[in-house]
């Protein structure tokens, strides 16, 4: 199962951390893993590129199943960073919505 947990700092979202494996198909064909991997790589991109923020990304290249993403103090002030974070949050809850036993949202 995957579990995410979206960090907070006055109200405003900080960061997030996706951990395990949805094992919702065979490796290649699971597709809870492909649409939460897809919004938190996305996500990530679009803070970089269209919010002009670099997060702190950990993640676990070799193996997969983890993934941290932190912003720093003044990134999380960025309204364009907000949205972007509370779009990813809008995905992943609709994903949890429809594959409650692959992923759950902390």
């Amino acid at each position: 199962m995957i579990r995410a947990h979206l960090n907070y700092c006055d109200n405003q979202i900080a960061g997030f951390k996706l951990t395990g494996h949805a094992d919702a198909g065979e490796y290649g064909q699971d597709i809870v893993c492909a649409a939460v991997s897809v919004l938190a790589i996305n996500t990530v991109n679009s803070l970089e590129q269209l919010a002009k923020v670099t997060p702190q990304v950990i993640s676990d290249d070799e193996q997969g199943g983890y993934l941290e993403v932190k912003l720093s103090d003044d990134q999380v002030q960025h309204p364009e960073a907000q949205l972007l974070l509370q779009s990813f949050e809008l995905g992943l809850q609709d994903i949890e919505k429809n594959y409650d036993k692959y992923i759950k949202i902390k």
